[in-house]
């Protein structure tokens, strides 16, 4: 097991298409951390409630459903993937059009919100068990709500063309704008850069250079 003093959290949060995950796990292969991407969190029971058939605005019926589901953790090498009732979908269901459609609503959904809360708060304990050097952890309300005590709070960002560029090299169809406009406005956890937080302009610089420049932040040697 990892010594606890010198293991580290690190939050990394920022809105869709500015780099999350591909510098989340550049960061996690460098520096020995275990990965974990809330948005697949997300995505998944986004997956999971539109296969059960729960429409996005039965709020109650979606309360009833998260009543039954059990959450896990399956590790892949340093990825840290979530298990509902022993199932992990595949990563085309999790990102096809119509979750895409939904899962800013359903994410905003305070029931489940606060049915991942505990789970992904409960991630540390898995990587320090798993003996990884820390845990880098993505998403849109880490570092202001799952983790304000991390270690490193990073905010990423990036102007709307690049990303939507990015998103259209990935084959996703989703809005950058609209879904930036959902993640804002919801009461519970909306996207925000927390105070104190580093922002990161990922625009401009390649997936090296932002990583490179995140590690001097963070004076971690590679």
């Amino acid at each position: 097991m990892t010594d606890s003093k010198v293991f580290q959290i690190i939050a990394m949060d920022g809105g869709a298409a500015v780099g999350k995950s591909s510098t989340s796990k550049a960061l996690a292969e460098r520096l020995d951390l275990m990965h974990v991407d809330t948005g697949a969190h997300y995505r998944t029971l986004t997956f999971a409630l539109l296969n059960a058939g729960a429409a996005p605005e039965a709020e109650h019926e979606i309360e009833s459903f998260l009543k039954s589901l059990k959450l896990e953790t399956m590790l892949q090498e340093r990825s840290a993937r979530l298990s509902v009732n022993g199932q992990i979908p595949e990563d085309h269901e999790i990102r096809s059009p119509q979750v895409n459609a939904n899962v800013s609503k359903i994410a905003a959904i305070p029931a489940v919100r606060k049915s991942l809360f505990n789970y992904q708060r409960a991630q540390a304990k898995v990587a320090r068990e798993a003996g990884f050097a820390g845990l880098i952890m993505e998403g849109r309300d880490i570092g202001s709500v799952i983790f304000p005590d991390a270690d490193h709070r990073f905010f990423l960002d990036a102007d709307e063309a690049t990303r939507a560029a990015r998103r259209a090299k990935e084959g996703l169809t989703d809005s950058i704008a609209d879904r930036d406009k959902m993640d804002k406005a919801r009461k519970t956890a909306p996207l925000i850069c927390p105070e104190g937080a580093t922002r990161v302009d990922t625009g401009h610089r390649t997936l090296e250079e932002v990583v490179n420049y995140i590690c001097s932040l963070i004076q971690i040697q590679a």
